[in-house]
Parts: C-alpha cells; structure tokens; sequence
C-alpha cells in the first residue's frame, strides 16, 4: 500500500511525466493533489499496471481528486529546450491549471526546478512509494497514450499505436525505411545516429 502523503497539514500535488524517452510525440506530465484521507489499494506506478487498469483507476482519481491537470509540451519545444527542461516544464504547466492551489509538490525522480517558491521533493521512484505521484503518473501515461493512438492513425507506419513512441525494433525500423515524422524529435538526430544509439 503506498504512502498517503509526505508532508503533514499542507495541500500537497503530486507530479510525474510519461514519454520522456520516446523518439516521437510530446511529453505529458500530471499534477494531483487527493483528499486527506484518500486511500485506494489499487495505485501504483503505473508501468506497473494493465492498459486496463490504469484506465479504470483514471477514471477513479479524475472522479476522486480535489483537483488534478495534465500539462504537454511539443516535440518542437523539446527540441528547442531539450527532454529534461520539457519535463519539468510540462509539470509546472499541469500545476498551472490545477483548481486548488498546492502548499507543497512532490516529483518523481531526483531532480526538479522550482515551482513558484513552493517546498518541493524529489522522490526516487515515488510513482511506487506515494498516492499522488501514482495518481499523475497514470494520468500522464493514459493521457499520452490516447494522443499517441491518434497520431497512429495519421502514421501508421511507426507502430505508434503499438509502441506509443518508444524505440522499438520496429519503430526503429520504420524510420530508416521512411525518414522521420513532424511528430519526430529532431534533438534525438535519428538520422545519423539511430544505429549507435539504438544498436541491438
């Protein structure tokens, strides 16, 4: 069972992003914050979960959240500011809309840039550990996941619907084959570098 909170007495967001390491598409990120008293069994990371799963357990934290967000950033800006500035910047767009004002955040992974002078913590592997987290992580993916299916309807040569953007073989495959997309990250310079970066 994860943690409920980890601060105590302040209205605390959770935050984490879904499809930093794709070559394709953007980059989505959550922002939850859960009742006080919250406690449902079934969150966890949610890499962790069934495609089904993590769509009913949406369902239940847009139903149950005090407020909850979702923030995107383009592969154009990706390219521009680069994956880790992106992700941080997809979070503090998804805390920007959050209808209740946070006290305090706490993020998966160990590094973040500040979020309007609030306390902030960075949690290794929290999407496992802490409610909120697992909350926005599943948020993020199933978000992401539903605009990757559409772009596979425009290209589906990628796998996209299959691979949601990651470097499989065969989305690896199709590049070589047929070029990138302008849904490509650029920054990644597939081109010359997809066989040193993704030799297998």
């Amino acid at each position: 069972m994860l943690t409920p909170h980890y601060y105590n007495g302040l209205i605390e967001a959770g935050c984490d992003e879904a499809g930093r390491g794709c070559l394709a598409g953007s980059v989505f990120a959550a922002a939850v914050i859960l009742p006080d008293d919250y406690d449902n069994p079934a969150l966890n990371d949610s890499k962790k979960l069934s495609s089904k799963c993590r769509s009913q357990l949406r369902q239940a934290i847009e139903r149950d959240a005090l407020a909850w967000a979702v923030g995107v950033v383009t592969p154009e800006e990706i390219d521009r500011i680069n994956i880790l500035r992106a992700s941080f910047l997809a979070m503090h767009r998804a805390l920007d809309q959050l209808r209740v004002r946070p006290q305090a955040i706490i993020v998966d992974g160990n590094r973040f840039v500040p979020y309007q002078n609030l306390p902030f913590t960075t949690i290794v592997k929290g999407d496992g550990k802490y409610q909120s987290i697992a909350a926005a992580s599943i948020l993020a993916k199933t978000h992401r996941d539903e605009y990757m299916q559409q772009l596979a309807c425009e290209y589906p040569v990628y796998d996209w619907a299959s691979n949601k953007g990651y470097p499989t073989r065969r989305h690896r495959e199709a590049i070589r084959a047929f070029g990138i997309s302008p849904y490509h990250r650029r920054s990644f310079q597939l081109l010359g570098e997809l066989d040193l970066l993704f030799d297998d």
